[in-house]
């Protein structure tokens, strides 16, 4: 499969988005929350560093502020997600560039991966970000690079399955808003099946995606997880994929 032309649809994609007035503006909103999570906890951290050194074993920087501005931005990342890919396809219907698209000589899968790697990099804006207060914090101390790291790429796993799973409720509907509903009560209700599972090892509390992040928000890079992101991503493209078949199909 060439990768030539799924990057070129990735780049429409992104200047796309970069030329959303919407788009800024959640990327905007989402950078102001991240960075007063973070001064919040960063102060926190040192009104009671006094007492934190009395612990036997007590918490770095790094799991206090850094882990837990990360697990705070999953919170942001589910919301800002619908917002930013409700257009992927709703724009298409919309000025009825979809038929030629998919009468155009590129594949179905070109088409998909590319509208998912543009939206995918532009979310990394904001984890990008994240990583770059994160390393500020090495100017005062010593960081657990090993806990930052797992915690980015457990954050770069969530949203590529955010971003998957608002591309194919996308594809369902011509309406952008109501891709964008669409979106979040699907991520919304994927995320709260683990607190409403009663027993830790029932079915509904393993397909949660709050508890796939807990570990990497840890600093534990469970092969479990990765399977799991790495197949609920791949299992929404495919998904995607085969709703654009059946639409070329129908005409």
């Amino acid at each position: 499969m060439p990768t030539s032309m799924i990057l070129t649809l990735a780049r429409k994609e992104l200047k796309i988005l970069f030329a959303s007035p919407l788009a800024w503006v959640v990327l905007g909103v989402m950078q102001l929350i991240f960075a007063w999570v973070f001064l919040f906890q960063l102060e926190q951290y040192l009104e009671n560093l006094a007492r934190l050194r009395q612990l036997a074993n007590p918490p770095g920087i790094t799991e206090v502020v850094v882990a837990t501005t990360f697990g705070f931005a999953t919170i942001v990342l589910l919301m800002a997600v619908p917002l930013l890919s409700m257009r992927l396809f709703a724009d298409e219907y919309r000025q009825q560039t979809l038929a030629l698209l998919l009468t155009a000589p590129v594949s179905l899968t070109e088409i998909v991966l590319g509208k998912f790697v543009g939206l995918l990099a532009f979310l990394s804006i904001g984890v990008l970000l994240l990583l770059t207060m994160a390393a500020s914090l090495a100017l005062g101390g010593p960081l657990d690079w090993g806990l930052i790291a797992a915690n980015v790429l457990g954050l770069l796993l969530l949203i590529a399955a955010f971003a998957a799973a608002a591309l194919f409720i996308s594809s369902l509907t011509q309406q952008g808003v109501v891709a964008a509903f669409g979106a979040f009560g699907a991520l919304l209700f994927l995320w709260l099946l683990d607190a409403a599972a009663a027993d830790p090892q029932a079915l509904s509390g393993y397909l949660s995606l709050m508890r796939h992040f807990d570990g990497f928000n840890r600093g534990l890079v469970d092969t479990r997880d990765l399977a799991y992101f790495l197949l609920f991503t791949l299992l929404f493209l495919l998904l995607t994929i085969r709703r654009l078949d059946a639409r070329r199909v129908q005409g």
